[in-house]
């Protein structure tokens, strides 16, 4: 049963200035016409298929996770019966109230969301709002599918068909990696328990390293470390 008592919620879009979401630009605010029925987020990995001549199969080596791409579909509606952003708000237009045309609609979007800064030399990033979607990205693709037409040609329906690409600052990319790499020297406390090779193997993925581990740490031998002992893991290469 549907609650006709619940506030319905807005899906809007907020601009930002900058990567970091910190510089929002109030007045660009953009609130979609009516709620989307659906939307999707892809995630996409890439991997290293690269096979060895005269082999069957390849082990398919991690490279990087790619940025999560959303989209959806924005209704612009200049017949004046949409007059709210819910669905079931759909009713008899007010026959004073003069629409707003889809080619105005579709310029303030583009005004809001597309324009170029000049001073910053690029588009706005942007977080999409609803619910319980936040989604911090640019806008990578638009096309405008125009539906419905007036007799004298003018469009009164269209749909804006958005891909965004999310996009996170170089300050929280770092911290949410972990920095687990191999690509930037590692410090491990030496335990008791602890073996090189292990601890290696743990670092690179692999132990054959362990004796430029020993020589890069000054180490007069590997087997014998006593405990508490810093060791350091440089970055190798591949």
């Amino acid at each position: 049963m549907l609650d006709f008592g619940h506030k319905v919620e807005k899906l809007y879009v907020q601009p930002y200035r900058d990567a970091e979401f910190s510089q929002p630009v109030p007045e660009n605010k953009f609130s979609a016409l009516i709620n989307p029925a659906t939307y999707n987020i892809s995630y996409k990995f890439e991997f290293d298929d690269s096979q060895a001549p005269g082999t069957s199969a390849t082990n398919m080596k991690f490279n990087r996770i790619l940025p999560r791409d959303f989209n959806f579909d924005f209704l612009f509606d200049g017949t004046g019966v949409v007059k709210d952003m819910s669905v079931l708000s759909l009713g008899i237009a007010n026959p004073f109230a003069e629409p707003v045309t889809v080619t105005e609609q579709i310029e303030a979007f583009k005004r809001k969301i597309i324009d170029y800064q000049s001073d910053r030399h690029r588009p706005y990033y942007l977080k999409i709002h609803w619910g319980e979607l936040l989604f911090k990205g640019v806008l990578k693709q638009m096309d405008i599918e125009y539906k419905v037409f007036a007799p004298d040609g003018k469009p009164i329906r269209a749909m804006a068909k958005c891909q965004f690409a999310e996009s996170i600052a170089d300050v929280q990319r770092a911290a949410e990696e972990n920095r687990e790499s191999p690509d930037i020297t590692h410090e491990r406390n030496f335990n008791a328990t602890d073996r090189l090779d292990h601890l290696t193997f743990k670092i690179y993925e692999k132990d054959e390293p362990y004796i430029q581990v020993a020589e890069f740490n000054g180490l007069d031998g590997f087997r014998k470390i006593a405990a508490g002992t810093k060791i350091y893991f440089p970055p190798i290469e591949k």
